[in-house]
C-alpha cells in the first residue's frame, strides 16, 4: 500500500513453495513501485508460514529497493523465522572474485607442461601393461594349459571371423576408389596401366594393413575398452583379484592374442578383396582386362610387398590391444568416464597404429624392402 514516497508491503498467509507461482508473480507485479517508492517498509507481522522460498522472495524485494538507492525495513519478524530471514539475508552478500588474468604465454607454457605430463603418464600405462602382459605369457609357455582356450576362441571368433564382412566391404571400396582415380589421373599421360602398380603396392604395403588395422580399433578395441571398463565399475576385475586369480591372465591374454592372431588374417583378406576392386573397376571403367591386370600385377608386386604388410600386422594388433586394455581398467565409477575412457582408446589407438605405419616404412626403406 503506497503512502506518499513510502512503500509499505504487509505480506500475509503462506509464503511457502506451494504457492511460489502466486507469490513470484505478486512479488513481479509490486516491482514498478519499489523503483519508485523512497521509503520501502516491509511489516510481516501477518505472515502465517514462511519457508526459504518465500523468505528469498521477500529479501529479493528489499534489495531492488535498496539497489536503487532507496531505504528498505523489514519488521514484525516472529522469532520463528527470525533465523531463516538472517540466514537468507547473507545469501550471495558478496560478488564473486573475479579470475586474475593469466598471462598467456604462462598459460601456454602450462598447458604444455600438463600435456607433457599426461603423455608420460600414458607411456607409462602402456609399458606397465606391455611388461604384465608379457609375464602372463612366460606363465602361458611354463604352463600351457593356464591359457583359457574357450576365451581366446570366443574372442578370436568376434574379432576375426565376425569382422570379415565389414572389413572385405570397406577394402574393396578403397582399391576401387584408388584404381578409378588411378586410370583418372594417368590416363591423360597415356599410363593407364602404371594403376596396377599403384593399386598393388599401396594395398599389399600400406593401405591393406593401415586400414584394416584402424577398423579393427574402432571396432574391437572399442569393445575391449567398455567391456573391461563396466567390469571395473561394476568390481568384477576386484573380485577376481580376491579370488585369486590374474586379470591380465584371465581377462586381457585372451583378447590380445586373439587381436594379433586375427589381424594379420583380416590384413591378408582385405588386401585380396582391395585388389579384386581395383581390378573389377580397371575392368569396368579402364577397359583393362582381368588377364591383363593380374599378368601387370604379378611383375609389378612380389612377395617382399606382401611380407612387409604382414609383418606390420602383429605389431599393430599388439598395440591396439594394450591401449584398449589400459584404458578400460582406468574407467571410474560413471558412466561419463566409460564413455570418456572408450573414445580415448580409438584415439591413441589410431594415433599409434599410424605412428608405427610411419616408423615400419622408414625402417624397411632403410634395409632395402
Amino acid at each position: 500500500m503506497p503512502s506518499g514516497d513510502t512503500l509499505e508491503l504487509r505480506p500475509v498467509g503462506s509464503w511457502t513453495a506451494a504457492n511460489a507461482a502466486t507469490l513470484e508473480r505478486l512479488s513481479n507485479d509490486i516491482a514498478p513501485q519499489l523503483d519508485r517508492a523512497s521509503f520501502v517498509r516491509v511489516d510481516m507481522a501477518g505472515l502465517r508460514e514462511l519457508d526459504t522460498i518465500g523468505a528469498w522472495l521477500l529479501e529479493r524485494m528489499s534489495r531492488r529497493a535498496t539497489a536503487a538507492g532507496h531505504r528498505a525495513d523489514v519488521v514484525g519478524i516472529a522469532d520463528d523465522y527470525a533465523g531463516l530471514i538472517e540466514e537468507v539475508r547473507q545469501v550471495n552478500r558478496h560478488p564473486p572474485t573475479p579470475a586474475p588474468a593469466r598471462n598467456p604465454v604462462v598459460a601456454k607454457l602450462g598447458d604444455i607442461g600438463r600435456g607433457t605430463i599426461g603423455a608420460g603418464d600414458d607411456i607409462a600405462a602402456f609399458l606397465q601393461m606391455l611388461g604384465a602382459l608379457c609375464v602372463a605369457i612366460m606363465g602361458v609357455i611354463r604352463r600351457p594349459r593356464s591359457l583359457r582356450l574357450t576365451s581366446f576362441t570366443y574372442q578370436l571368433y568376434r574379432v576375426g571371423w565376425q569382422a570379415i564382412p565389414i572389413v572385405v566391404l570397406i577394402t574393396f571400396l578403397i582399391g576401387a576408389i584408388i584404381a578409378q582415380q588411378g586410370i583418372f589421373h594417368f590416363r591423360k599421360f597415356g599410363a593407364d596401366s602404371y594403376v596396377v602398380d599403384m593399386v598393388g603396392i599401396l594395398v599389399l604395403r600400406e593401405l591393406g594393413v593401415l586400414i584394416v588395422a584402424i577398423m579393427v580399433a574402432g571396432r574391437s578395441g572399442s569393445a575391449y575398452t567398455a567391456e573391461l571398463g563396466s567390469m571395473k565399475m561394476r568390481e568384477e576385475i576386484d573380485a577376481l583379484s580376491t579370488m585369486g586369480l590374474d586379470p591380465i591372465e584371465v581377462l586381457m591374454l585372451p583378447r590380445i592374442l586373439a587381436l594379433v592372431c586375427a589381424l594379420p588374417i583380416l590384413s591378408f583378406i582385405g588386401s585380396m578383396a582391395a585388389l579384386y576392386g581395383g581390378g573389377l573397376v580397371a575392368w569396368a571403367y579402364g577397359g583393362m582386362e582381368p588377364a591383363i591386370f593380374i599378368a601387370r600385377l604379378h611383375d609389378a608386386v612380389s612377395v617382399t610387398h606382401f611380407q612387409v604388410g604382414i609383418i606390420k600386422a602383429p605389431f599393430m594388433a599388439l598395440v591396439i590391444g594394450i591401449v584398449a586394455c589400459s584404458e578400460g581398467l582406468r574407467v571410474k565409477g560413471s558412466a561419463e568416464s566409460l564413455g570418456k575412457q572408450t573414445t580415448t582408446s580409438v584415439v591413441k589407438s589410431i594415433f599409434l597404429v599410424i605412428v608405427l605405419d610411419g616408423l615400419f616404412a622408414v625402417f624397411f626403406a632403410s634395409i632395402g624392402m
